[in-house]
């Protein structure tokens, strides 16, 4: 039998629920929900203000898991830039200019020394 596998392009989508979320995605929606709910219950006002600032927490979690291209959403996205600024970063060259072995083989080669 054929050892090639055909991997659906979608297949990563059918492990998401609603093929958008995960359930680190659904928690942070669901308490940024329940948090507005509960403070606009307690906290009965007609201002459109202060009902912004309210539904604040609400707005923020759809905000943070709305998806963007290349990405998943856009925690995904904060946390790749924080890993990316915060852990070590080692680069490591191996280049055609890189100096390997005797000098006079890689000046005959054309390859420079820097």
């Amino acid at each position: 039998m054929n050892t090639n596998y055909l991997i659906p392009a979608n297949s990563k989508k059918s492990q998401l629920y609603l093929s958008l979320f995960t359930g680190p995605d659904l928690l942070v929606l669901l308490i940024g929900i329940v948090i507005s709910v509960v403070l606009l219950l307690v906290y009965q006002d007609n201002n459109l203000l202060v009902l912004i600032g309210l539904a604040s927490p609400a707005l923020i979690a759809v905000f943070l898991v709305l998806p963007i291209p290349n990405y998943h959403n856009v925690m995904t996205l904060i946390g790749n830039v924080n890993k990316f600024y915060t852990n070590r970063r080692k680069y490591v060259w191996k280049g055609w200019c890189a100096c390997y072995g005797d000098n006079r083989e890689n000046e005959q080669r054309g390859v420079s020394r820097f």
